[in-house]
């Protein structure tokens, strides 16, 4: 089990070679279970029927807290349907309105 202990819980964006790694060791029983140390269990805010991710990265495997919702659920909910898309012209002129609108001086 590989814990970073100054990383954040999900580690996106990080490749973690600045980062300070600490050892904490489990033991897996013959079951194949393994125990979360206390202080993991605290700071993840893991807590009885608390699901985690196992991701593999390379040859190191990463534990981290299983979101109940995918970031693609949360946009699926907050947004009825898809956006219409826009050409960067488009875009580019919505700032530029946005922007005169927001900084008219009087």
């Amino acid at each position: 089990m590989t814990y970073r202990g100054n990383a954040s819980a999900s580690g996106a964006g990080r490749d973690g070679a600045d980062q300070k790694m600490e050892s904490i060791q489990s033991r897996i029983t013959s079951r194949g279970q393994v125990s979360i140390p206390v202080r993991i269990r605290r700071k993840l805010g893991l807590t009885p029927g608390s699901t985690v991710e196992w991701c593999e990265r390379g040859s190191e495997v990463l534990v981290r807290r299983a979101t109940k919702y995918s970031s693609l659920d949360v946009q699926r909910a907050v947004f009825s349907s898809a956006p219409e898309a826009k050409t960067v012209e488009e875009m580019d002129a919505g700032i530029e309105t946005h922007l005169r609108h927001r900084h008219a001086r009087p």
